[in-house]
């Protein structure tokens, strides 16, 4: 899925970004704005994944979503 039609429904994916990485709280969500760099971000804190591991995720969670 393109980050510009990512950011342009936010406020409906939000909804399932929170499902799959449920350590992110509703706030970290939502001020996320649907900015691929601050998901990425969130993910490997909360996580502790690498950033390519938690690109690669979250490439994939957007492409399942579509």
């Amino acid at each position: 899925m393109n980050w510009d039609v990512v950011k342009g429904n936010w406020s409906q994916l939000k909804g399932q970004v929170q499902s799959e990485w449920g350590k992110l709280t509703d706030d970290e969500v939502a001020q996320a704005e649907g900015d691929k760099d601050k998901l990425v971000g969130l993910i490997q804190e909360k996580y502790g994944y690498a950033k390519d591991e938690a690109e690669q995720k979250l490439d994939a969670f957007f492409k399942k979503a579509s």
